[in-house]
C-alpha cells in the first residue's frame, strides 16, 4: 500500500506544478492581448469570477477541454502527453505470481518485494529481488505480455541501471503469453540465457541461476 500511495503523491504533485505552469502561461497570454478577464470568461461561457479562480491556480478540477477551448482563445495550443517515469502499481495477478515464484525459492535466499533503484530520483524499482549474500537477482513479474521488444528495451535498462548481478522475468505461463514468445521467435534468448526450469532448481537449491533467466510459471 505504501508504493500505490507514493505513486498517487507525485503524480498529485506533478499535477500541481503542471497546472500552475499552464495559469500562469494563460494569465501572460491575456495580458499580452490586452484582454481583460471579463472578456476571455465571455468567450468561454463562464463568469468573470470563475475564470478569475482559473487564472490564479484556484481550479484543481480544471478539466483538459476546458484548458484546451481557454487556450485557443488565447491562441495557445494546449498540448498533453504521457512518458514513462517509472513502474505501475502491481496488480493480485502480478502480486500473485511473484508469490508463485517466492514459494519455489529455498528458505536461505533473502526476498524483498518492491525494491527501488539507489539513483537519485529514479521511481523505478524491481517486483522483487533475491539473494544470497554473494549474489543479486532483480525479478519482473508479468501476466499478459503484449510488445516483446518493448518488455526486452525495459529490462535492459532496468538490468543497466539496477543493481543487480541477474535479471529473472517471470512470466504467467498462459496461453496469451506463450504464443506471444513463440511468435517473437526466441527474441528474448539473448538476453536470457538460462533455461528456466534449470532457474527454478537452482533457486530450489538456494544457488545462483548462474545467468538471467525467464521463467514460466
Amino acid at each position: 500500500m505504501a508504493t500505490r500511495t507514493r505513486a498517487v503523491d507525485v503524480g498529485a504533485s506533478r499535477g500541481r506544478t503542471s497546472l500552475a505552469r499552464l495559469t500562469a502561461d494563460i494569465r501572460a497570454a491575456r495580458i499580452a492581448s490586452g484582454l481583460a478577464q471579463t472578456d476571455v470568461a465571455r468567450a468561454l461561457g463562464l463568469s468573470r469570477s470563475q475564470y478569475g479562480r482559473i487564472e490564479r491556480g484556484q481550479s484543481p478540477s480544471l478539466s483538459l477541454l476546458t484548458a484546451a477551448r481557454l487556450c485557443a482563445i488565447l491562441g495557445l495550443d494546449l498540448s498533453v502527453r504521457a512518458f514513462p517515469a517509472g513502474d505501475p502499481i502491481r496488480d493480485a495477478a502480478q502480486i500473485a505470481l511473484l508469490e508463485r515464484l517466492r514459494s519455489r525459492c529455498h528458505a536461505s535466499l533473502r526476498w524483498h518485494t518492491e525494491v527501488p533503484f539507489h539513483i537519485q530520483g529514479d521511481r523505478r524499482a524491481w517486483d522483487a529481488t533475491i539473494s544470497n549474500g554473494s549474489w543479486s537477482a532483480g525479478i519482473e513479474a508479468e501476466t499478459a505480455v503484449t510488445d516483446i521488444q518493448a518488455l526486452d528495451r525495459r529490462l535492459a535498462l532496468k538490468e543497466r541501471d539496477g543493481g543487480m548481478d541477474r535479471v529473472i522475468l517471470v512470466l504467467l505461463d498462459s496461453r496469451r503469453n506463450r504464443t506471444a514468445l513463440h511468435s517473437s521467435g526466441g527474441f528474448l534468448n539473448l538476453r536470457f540465457p538460462v533455461d528456466g526450469r534449470a532457474a527454478l532448481f537452482a533457486l530450489a537449491a538456494g544457488t545462483d541461476p548462474g545467468g538471467n533467466a525467464l521463467v514460466l510459471l
